[in-house]
């Protein structure tokens, strides 16, 4: 990918982009402004780093529209926006590609039960389970390994990695990412004290949702509630 190419691509969420320096020359990948070198991309956002401007490696450094340049290097490229912090994470997404959480279409080891629903182009990795009156959106990945207990509802475009479990009854909405170790909808603490000391589980009847467009981390838990 040329610079003339990433000026393009920064130029979809900024305008004005203003290049100073070549625009022929192939970026690689992106890097820490004190670590980059040549065809590699990197950025400065907060002016206590500008002193590496100056010595950076970097073929191209994405920087702030009053960042200063009298000191930069010779061959050095500069994209100045003005947000160059955003500008950068976009141009990571670009290089980051997209991961592969399971091989594409339904794994033969995966269990479905007969009345789930699953649309469009959806993939289910090995081992994976998926249990009665499920619903699965189009473009939805459910990694190796993971559980969708009965009743449980997940969007269309939504990424479950490796070993992710959803108990029953969990509404999940689109474009949703849940990362390996994930458990949703189990029971919350509750506990009715009695007299002797001994404690009655409360049972949780509650339901967890999640909306759209949410990403939530490796071995996070969200249980649900007693009632609602």
């Amino acid at each position: 990918m040329k610079i003339t190419d990433i000026k393009a691509f920064v130029g979809r969420y900024f305008d004005p982009v203003e290049l100073v320096g070549a625009d022929d020359i192939e970026i690689t990948g992106p890097a820490k402004i004190e670590e980059a070198t040549a065809g590699q991309v990197s950025f400065v956002a907060n002016e206590k780093y500008y002193r590496h401007i100056a010595q950076t490696g970097a073929s191209l450094v994405v920087v702030g529209q009053k960042a200063p340049l009298d000191d930069a290097p010779a061959g050095v490229s500069f994209l100045k926006v003005a947000d160059p912090y955003t500008a950068f994470v976009f141009i990571l997404q670009h290089f980051s590609g997209k991961r592969r959480i399971a091989a594409p279409g339904v794994a033969a080891s995966a269990s479905i039960a007969p009345s789930a629903r699953l649309g469009e182009n959806v993939t289910v990795g090995e081992h994976a389970v998926i249990g009665e009156q499920c619903v699965i959106g189009s473009d939805t990945v459910i990694g190796p390994g993971t559980v969708l207990m009965d009743g449980v509802s997940v969007g269309s475009g939504c990424e479950l990695y490796p070993l992710v479990t959803i108990y029953d009854g969990t509404v999940i909405g689109d474009r949703v990412t849940i990362h390996s170790g994930t458990v949703i909808g189990a029971d919350g603490f509750g506990f009715a004290p009695q007299k002797d000391g001994s404690y009655i589980k409360i049972p949780q009847m509650g339901t967890v949702e999640i909306g759209d467009d949410v990403e939530i981390g490796a071995n996070t838990t969200i249980d649900r509630a007693t009632m609602g």
